[in-house]
């Protein structure tokens, strides 16, 4: 196998275009190396090839082991690895983001730097989890107090729909085992929930502290983005679960939403959503196969090329970049 010094540095132009890849590849009880410019997944089964350029964020469960050479080549063909629990409920560490760009996180800091559009994300949020209202003119208070009585609704909906005793939330940080099994179901969920967010946000680079509604925690934006799934899918399937029977309930809610999770495509939905809320309208999105561009901020906001020395008046650069 050629060393890796010897071998030339793939450039964006040679990378597939995000568009073209598979957006979420998860492997677990493997272990992974390289063979050329591939990636092997093996196992009891055998052996399987995967096109190393084909894969947008590689999700790595239980029971995987992966090699340096592998690691080596998922870095040069711009794919993000991410370690996580049982079909990404839970989220433990990334390689690298997916994009080679920061616009995506300029643009997160961007908004979240101006109070305004820092609300005006929130009210976004807030249409994304219910499209049946329109939260334009709302403040942060009125946001939170519609947002809790949305989330009351839901718990006595799906109660109502499972036949489940619905006493209230009950939650005791560090002990999961004080509320009875649907508050646990729906702990398990939230959970689960959060990995997924934590897994996303990571691989496109963007920060998961500038949340827009949480505030003052490393995983701010996680549990922003967490939260938009809740109502739609975390709660339905806690309370499924719990209404089938109550042993067992934190395994089999991980293991009923991991199934959701298949099924409704929400790692790409989440996705799309992230980009959607962050970036401009008419915006293209940052992705994996952007060029690789160094330049330098001006005073006026435009961007000037890097790579030159810029000192003295021989500079091939129209002063209006200064």
């Amino acid at each position: 196998m050629t060393h890796v010094s010897q071998r030339t540095a793939l450039t964006p132009r040679h990378l597939t275009r995000t568009t073209e890849r598979l957006s979420f590849l998860y492997l677990e009880r493997c272990t992974v190396h390289r063979d050329a410019n591939a990636i092997t997944a093996t196992d009891a089964e055998g052996t399987t090839h995967i096109p190393s350029a084909t894969i947008g964020t590689l999700l790595l469960g239980p029971g995987t082991r992966i090699t340096h050479q592998a690691m080596s080549v998922l870095g040069e063909t711009g794919a993000a690895v991410a370690w996580v629990g049982e079909h990404a409920v839970r989220y433990y560490a990334s390689g690298r983001a997916l994009t080679r760009s920061s616009a995506l996180m300029e643009a997160q800091a961007l908004q979240w730097a101006n109070p305004r559009t820092r609300l005006t994300v929130a009210r976004h949020m807030y249409r994304l989890r219910f499209p049946d209202e329109d939260p334009a003119g709302l403040t942060r208070r009125e946001l939170l107090g519609r947002e809790g009585k949305r989330v009351k609704d839901c718990y006595r909906t799906h109660a109502a729909r499972t036949g489940i005793e619905w006493k209230g939330r009950r939650y005791t940080p560090g002990d999961y085992t004080s509320g009875d099994a649907v508050n646990q179901a729906i702990t398990a969920a939230a959970q689960c929930m959060y990995g997924i967010a934590h897994a996303v946000v990571t691989s496109l680079g963007l920060s998961p502290a500038l949340g827009f509604i949480h505030s003052g925690h490393e995983l701010s934006f996680v549990l922003d983005i967490a939260d938009l799934y809740k109502t739609d899918i975390a709660i339905p399937v806690a309370f499924d679960t719990a209404a089938h029977s109550e042993e067992d309930i934190g395994p089999r809610t991980r293991r009923a939403l991991r199934d959701r999770i298949n099924d409704t495509h929400l790692l790409d939905r989440c996705v799309n959503d992230v980009k959607h809320l962050l970036l401009p309208h008419n915006a293209v999105p940052a992705t994996a196969d952007d060029h690789d561009l160094v330049t330098l901020q001006s005073d006026h906001g435009d961007h000037t090329p890097s790579g030159f020395n810029h000192d003295g008046p021989d500079h091939d650069y129209p002063d209006h970049l200064w």
